[in-house]
C-alpha cells in the first residue's frame, strides 16, 4: 500500500515538473503595434468613400492611380523568358557578378577610381532594406567605435532605420536635419552637430530625396558636410533609395556620393532598384563598401560572405538578371532613363500643379513655396498632427500623422479635392 501511495506521489511530482520545465509556448510574448503605413493602407482599402485619398503609398502610381510596370522593364522580362541558357540554380553568396559590377558603376559612376582600383566591395541583397542591413550589421561586427556603438540618424529618417540598426546592437542617435519653422534643411544644426560627435561616429545620410521630407542639401551643402566629415574622421553611411527618381536624372541624383567618394570620405553605399524601377516586390538592392585599397577589399569581401551566407545564404536571381540586362545593353538603358524621367516629371508636374492651386485659385493661408522646393516622392506638407488627423477622418485623405503625403497618389483626378481639403484644415474649416 505504501509503495504504491509513493508511486503516486512520485508520478504527479514528475507530471508537475514536466509542466513547469516544459518549452516556451509564447503566452507571454507581448502584442506588436501594426506598422503605421500599412496601418494606414489597410484603413484606405477598407474605406467605401469614391473620392477617398492614397497619399501614405510609398510606391509610385501612374495617373488612374494604378501600379505602372515599366515598357522596358516588360521587354527585359520577355527576353529572360526566351534565354535558354538561363537555369534556377543558385547565384553566387555575395550575388550576379554582372548586377553588382553595373549597379556599382551606376552610382558610383563608370570612371570612379575606386571601382577602376578595385576598391570596392559590392553584394547582392534583398532590396534597400537588406543593404542596409547588411552593412549595419558588417559595423556592428567590425567598425572602430569610438565608445558605444551609435549611428546619427537624421531627424526625422525612414522609421525602418531605427529597427534596423537597434536589431545589430547599434543605437541609433538624431541629429538635426529638418526645421519646422522654415519647412527646410537645418543645416547648420546638422553641421553642429557633425562637429561636436566624437570622432569616427558613423552618420547616416540619404543621398537623395530624403525620406520623409524630400529636403536635400544644395551641392554647396554637400560639400560643406564633407568637409567636415573629412575633418571630424566620421564615415558616411549612404542610404540610395531613388537614385533617378528624385530629379529625372540618374547622374545629378547621385552627386553626393560620388563627390564623397572622389574626395575619399571613409563610405558605404545602401542601393535599391524597388522604387526607379518599379521592382518593389523582386526586391533588388545592392550593397557598396569602398575600401582603401585592393587588400582591405578582399578582406571586406571575405567577412561580408560570411555574413550573407549566415542570413540569406545566396540571394535571388529574377530581380537581378532584369536590371543587369537593363544596366548592360545601351537600347535598353537609354530606354530606362526615358521611363525614369516618365515617373519623376509627373511627380515634379504634380507639385507645380499643388502650389498653383495653393497659392494662386485658394491662396491658401501660409508660404507653400516647400512644394516645389522639395524633391522626390514625399513631400512634408508642414501641417501638425491634429490637421492630419482631420484630413484622414473627415475628407478621406489618407496620410501620415507628420503631414507626410506621397506625391505619387496625387493625380490629375484628385489633386483638386487635396488642395481644397488642405486649404480647409489650414483655415480650419474642414
Amino acid at each position: 500500500m505504501a509503495s504504491s501511495r509513493v508511486k503516486q506521489l512520485l508520478g504527479h511530482l514528475s507530471t508537475n515538473t514536466s509542466v513547469e520545465m516544459s518549452a516556451e509556448t509564447w503566452q507571454q510574448v507581448p502584442l506588436a503595434p501594426p506598422d503605421s503605413i500599412f496601418k494606414l493602407t489597410a484603413a484606405f482599402k477598407a474605406d467605401t468613400y469614391e473620392k477617398k485619398v492614397n497619399l501614405g503609398v510609398g510606391a509610385y502610381r501612374d495617373d488612374n492611380s494604378k501600379p505602372w510596370v515599366l515598357p522596358v522593364v516588360k521587354k527585359a522580362t520577355q527576353l529572360l523568358l526566351t534565354d535558354d541558357t538561363l537555369d534556377h540554380e543558385y547565384l553566387p553568396i555575395l550575388g550576379l557578378p554582372e548586377y553588382t559590377a553595373a549597379a556599382a558603376r551606376l552610382i558610383l559612376g563608370p570612371d570612379s577610381p575606386a571601382i577602376q582600383e578595385n576598391r570596392v566591395v559590392s553584394a547582392q541583397t534583398i532590396s534597400g532594406t537588406g543593404a542596409n542591413h547588411l552593412g549595419a550589421l558588417f559595423l556592428s561586427r567590425f567598425y572602430g567605435f569610438n565608445g558605444d556603438k551609435k549611428i546619427y540618424l537624421s531627424n526625422p529618417t525612414w522609421a525602418n532605420h531605427h529597427a534596423i540598426f537597434r536589431n545589430v546592437g547599434i543605437e541609433p542617435v538624431d541629429y538635426p536635419y529638418y526645421d519646422p519653422k522654415t519647412i527646410g534643411l537645418d543645416f547648420d544644426g546638422f553641421i553642429n552637430t557633425l562637429k561636436a560627435a566624437p570622432e569616427r561616429s558613423v552618420f547616416l545620410l540619404h543621398a537623395c530625396a530624403h525620406n520623409p521630407t524630400g529636403v536635400d542639401p544644395t551641392p554647396e551643402q554637400w560639400k560643406g558636410i564633407a568637409d567636415v566629415i573629412l575633418e571630424r574622421k566620421h564615415y558616411a553611411f549612404f542610404d540610395c533609395a531613388y537614385q533617378g527618381f528624385a530629379s529625372g536624372d540618374l547622374d545629378k541624383d547621385a552627386f553626393a556620393v560620388r563627390y564623397f567618394v572622389s574626395r575619399g570620405v571613409p563610405s558605404l553605399v545602401c542601393q535599391s532598384f524597388a522604387k526607379n524601377a518599379g521592382l518593389y516586390g523582386e526586391r533588388v538592392g545592392a550593397l557598396h563598401v569602398v575600401s582603401k585599397d585592393l587588400e582591405t577589399a578582399n578582406r571586406i569581401k571575405s567577412q561580408l560572405s560570411v555574413l550573407q551566407r549566415s542570413e540569406i545564404s545566396n540571394p535571388p536571381s529574377h530581380g537581378a538578371r532584369l536590371i543587369t540586362l537593363i544596366l548592360n545593353d545601351g537600347a535598353l538603358f537609354e530606354e530606362w532613363k526615358r521611363d525614369i524621367s516618365t515617373m519623376a516629371n509627373r511627380i515634379i508636374a504634380m507639385r507645380k500643379e499643388l502650389h498653383r492651386l495653393l497659392t494662386e485659385e485658394l491662396r491658401t493661408p501660409g508660404n507653400w513655396d516647400h512644394i516645389i522646393n522639395q524633391i522626390g516622392m514625399f513631400s512634408f506638407t508642414g501641417i501638425n498632427p491634429e490637421q492630419s488627423q482631420a484630413l484622414v477622418e473627415k475628407a478621406h485623405v489618407y496620410l501620415t500623422g507628420n503631414g507626410r503625403i506621397s506625391m505619387a497618389g496625387l493625380n490629375s483626378h484628385n489633386i483638386r479635392y487635396f488642395a481644397e481639403n488642405l486649404d480647409k484644415v489650414v483655415r480650419g474649416t474642414l
